[in-house]
C-alpha cells in the first residue's frame, strides 16, 4: 500500500581486496601500500544516511502536486453552507507530504457580531481525543508496562467478574444480567468491542443504566474526578459479551484512567509532558489556560428549521452539558472526548502518525506500532465496508472504491462536526473543524474530502 522510495547503497571496501591482490602479484610490499589506518580515521569523512521525517511547513500546493485553483473550490464550499446559514464557519487544513498547501479559518466565528473565523481558533474536538489517548496508551505497551491482551482487572480492580445485560425493564430501568464469558482486556476497549456504551448519546439502555448511576459522558461536567465515574463504571453490565461486537461507548474514557492508574499521573499531565511538549502542540488542552479563552471557538446548535442558532450556556443532553466547558477550571479528564485544540496542533499529531511515529526529532512510537494500531484488529466483525484498527477506523478496499481516499487511510471525528484523516498512499493529513451540534448538512465532510482530492495534479 505504500510507496516505497528506491535508495542506492555505496559499499566502499569492495575496492580493497581488489587492490591487495594487484599489489601481491607485482611483488611489492604489502605494508609499505597499505594506508596507515590512523590518518585514515583522522581523513575519512563519515556519510550519514538522514532519517528525519516531514516537519509541517506552509508551501505552495504546487510543490506538493496539488492545484492552488481547484483547492480554491474549499472556499466556494464553505461559503455556500454559510450564507444558507447551515453552518457559521470552518477552520480546515490540509498538507501533503509534510507541506501545509491549504490553511484558513472561513465563514464566521460569530455570525451576530460578525467576527470572522481566524485558522487558530481552538476548537473543541470531542471524540478526536481518542487518537490521543490511544496513542498515550500504546506508548505505555512501548514500555513494556501493560499487555494488550491482559485482563483490565489487573489493573482496575473494579472490573473483574463482568456482568453483561440480560434484560431491561424501560418503566423502572431495572434490569437482569448473566455473567460475561471472559474479562475485558486493553485490545477490546482500544478496539469498542468491550461491550461498554455510550453514557448520554447511546442506546436507551445504557443511557438510563449509566444516568442512574451517575455515569456520565465526560463533556461539561463540573468538579467530579475520572477514576471514580470510571470505578463505578465497573460495577455496571456491558451490553454485549466481549469481543462480539463493535460499540462505541466510553471506552476511551477508560483507557485514561487505565494511563493514570498505570503511569502515576493525571491523563492530562501525562499528555502534556508526554506528547504536547515533545511534539510543540501549544494550543491542545482539557481546560484553557485563562489567557487563550477569548479564542474558543463559539458553538452553534440548529432551531427547528436545521438552520444555526446560539444556544445560550447550556445544552439539554440526558443532563446538563456546559457550552464553554473549555473555559472552565475542570478536573474531570475524558480520554474519550475532552481536549480542546487548533487545525494546526491536532495536524501536528496526524503528520507525527504520517511519519510512522516521530516528528521534528522527536519519537512518540516506532512505526511497527502505528503499523499495528492502523491494521484490521476486529476481523469480521460488523462495521460497514471499513474496519477498526487501535483508535482508528481504517479504509479497506471496498470503502477506498466508494470514496477518493485511499485504502488503508484511518480517520475519525468529532461530536462537534469535526473530522480528519491520514492518507499513508497519498501522504495527505486533512482537518476540518465545525464548531456545531447537532449539524443536520454533515455532508459538507464528505463534499470538502472529494475537493481536497479533486485537487492532486501530481
Amino acid at each position: 500500500m505504500r510507496n516505497l522510495s528506491k535508495k542506492s547503497f555505496v559499499f566502499s571496501g569492495l575496492k580493497r581486496p581488489v587492490t591487495i591482490i594487484l599489489i601481491l602479484c607485482s611483488g611489492l610490499s604489502l605494508r609499505a601500500q597499505l594506508p596507515d589506518p590512523a590518518a585514515t580515521v583522522a581523513t575519512k569523512k563519515v556519510t550519514t544516511v538522514s532519517t528525519k521525517t516531514p516537519v509541517l511547513t506552509e508551501a505552495s500546493p504546487a510543490s506538493a502536486g496539488m492545484s492552488a485553483e481547484r483547492l480554491a473550490r474549499i472556499d466556494d464550499l464553505v461559503k455556500e453552507y454559510v450564507d444558507k446559514k447551515w453552518i457559521a464557519g470552518a477552520t480546515v487544513l490540509v498538507a501533503r507530504n509534510g507541506k501545509i498547501v491549504y490553511y484558513k479559518g472561513l465563514g464566521y466565528d460569530d455570525v451576530d457580531k460578525k467576527t470572522m473565523m481566524k485558522k487558530d481558533a481552538i476548537c473543541r474536538v470531542a471524540s478526536q481525543t481518542k487518537a490521543i489517548t490511544s496513542v498515550a496508551v500504546m506508548m505505555l505497551y512501548e514500555e513494556g508496562k501493560i499487555l494488550l491482551n491482559e485482563p483490565l482487572s489487573k489493573y482496575i480492580p473494579e472490573f473483574k467478574n463482568p456482568k453483561v445485560l440480560d434484560k431491561f425493564n424501560a418503566a423502572d430501568t431495572t434490569y437482569t444480567t448473566v455473567p460475561a464469558k471472559r474479562e475485558i482486556t486493553i485490545r477490546d476497549l482500544l478496539t469498542h468491542t468491550s461491550g461498554i456504551a455510550y453514557a448520554q448519546i447511546g442506546t436507551k439502555e445504557s443511557n438510563a443504566i449509566y444516568y442512574k448511576a451517575g455515569v456520565v459522558g465526560g463533556i461539561g461536567v463540573d468538579k467530579i474526578l475520572l477514576a471514580d465515574k470510571m470505578k463505578i463504571l465497573g460495577g455496571l453490565p456491558l451490553m454485549h459479551q466481549p469481543g462480539e461486537k463493535w460499540t462505541y461507548g466510553l471506552n476511551t474514557d477508560l483507557l485514561g484512567y487505565l494511563i493514570e492508574v498505570v503511569s502515576g499521573m493525571s491523563l492530562d499531565e501525562f499528555f502534556r509532558k508526554k506528547i504536547f511538549e515533545p511534539l510543540g502542540m501549544k494550543d491542545t488542552y482539557f481546560y484553557l489556560p485563562k489567557e487563550k479563552r477569548n479564542r474558543l471557538a463559539t458553538l452553534y446548535s440548529e432551531d427547528s428549521t436545521k438552520h444555526i442558532q446560539k444556544d445560550g450556556e447550556t445544552y439539554q443532553l440526558n443532563g446538563i452539558m456546559y457550552v464553554n466547558y473549555p473555559n472552565m477550571d475542570g478536573t474531570y479528564y475524558s480520554g474519550g472526548g475532552g481536549l480542546s485544540s487548533t487545525a494546526y496542533d491536532y495536524s501536528i499529531f496526524m503528520q507525527m502518525l504520517l511519519n510512522g511515529g516521530e516528528y521534528n526529532g522527536k519519537r512518540i512510537l516506532s512505526r511497527a506500532t502505528i503499523r499495528m494500531m492502523t491494521a484490521n484488529q476486529i476481523g469480521d466483525l460488523d462495521f460497514g465496508d471499513d474496519k477498526f484498527g487501535l483508535g482508528f477506523g481504517i479504509y479497506t478496499d471496498k470503502s477506498a472504491a466508494k470514496n477518493p481516499a485511499s485504502a488503508g487511510t484511518f480517520y475519525w471525528g468529532g461530536m462537534f462536526s469535526s473530522s480528519y484523516w491520514i492518507d499513508p498512499k497519498e501522504k495527505i493529513i486533512a482537518q476540518f473543524f465545525l464548531q456545531q451540534f447537532p449539524n443536520s448538512h454533515g455532508e459538507i465532510h464528505d463534499k470538502f474530502k472529494a475537493l481536497v482530492y479533486q485537487s492532486i495534479s501530481d
